[in-house]
């Protein structure tokens, strides 16, 4: 499979994934009291409110490019803690909606695969090149957004399942999660330049993901 046909695939996929995530906050965050979000404009849909050139766009075509781990972030929404009602609990809230967002994308990326294999020729030489470059769309939009949804979920700030594990901790230990913070996008980084440790701790929940979803 050619790099462009590869970028044509993902591209979609990708922004979609990733914007989506960052507008979900957005709206979590706004219903929870805090109207920042909404007055910096970034309470929308329109990828290009939300796309980092970097993280967005340089960063996930090079690593799509050199077959590593799909990795990528847009900017971060603007949020402020002390206009939620109730910090602690919105705050996981918040956090939650950025990965729950994924496993809605995840399961409508399935649906689309379904309805678009429901309706493949018989031969398969005689698949529509269209048909065949929305299939693989499809796939490429369940993976990122699982890959997404499972790597938000990892207990390290500032990803949000630091943030739900700190709103969910007794104030000393969050604290303690709070010092980590500064740290960790280099912790994320080396455990994905590992190239096995990242992959050993999405696997589990991964392979338990997939296996649902097939019984479904």
């Amino acid at each position: 499979m050619s790099a462009l046909h590869n970028l044509a695939v993902w591209a979609l996929p990708v922004t979609l994934a990733i914007t989506v995530h960052e507008a979900a906050h957005g709206y979590a965050a706004r219903s929870c009291g805090d109207d920042t979000a909404a007055r910096a404009g970034r309470l929308s849909l329109n990828p290009l409110r939300h796309i980092d050139p970097v993280g967005t766009v340089l960063v996930p075509a090079v690593l799509l490019l050199l077959g590593g781990f799909l990795f990528g972030w847009a900017k971060p929404v603007p949020i402020n803690p002390a206009l939620f009602r109730q910090p602690r609990r919105d705050m996981a809230w918040v956090a939650a909606a950025g990965p729950l967002s994924n496993g809605v994308m995840l399961l409508l990326w399935l649906l689309v695969y379904g309805m678009l294999a429901h309706v493949l020729p018989a031969e398969a030489a005689a698949v529509p090149a269209w048909q065949s470059l929305a299939l693989s769309m499809a796939v490429a939009g369940a993976l990122i957004n699982l890959a997404l949804m499972l790597l938000n979920l990892l207990p390290v700030p500032p990803l949000d399942g630091g943030r739900i594990l700190r709103s969910l901790l007794p104030p000393p230990l969050a604290a303690v999660l709070d010092r980590i913070e500064p740290y960790g996008l280099l912790i994320l980084l080396a455990l994905i330049a590992s190239g096995w440790l990242l992959p050993m701790l999405l696997q589990g929940p991964q392979d338990w993901l997939l296996e649902l979803l097939q019984r479904i």
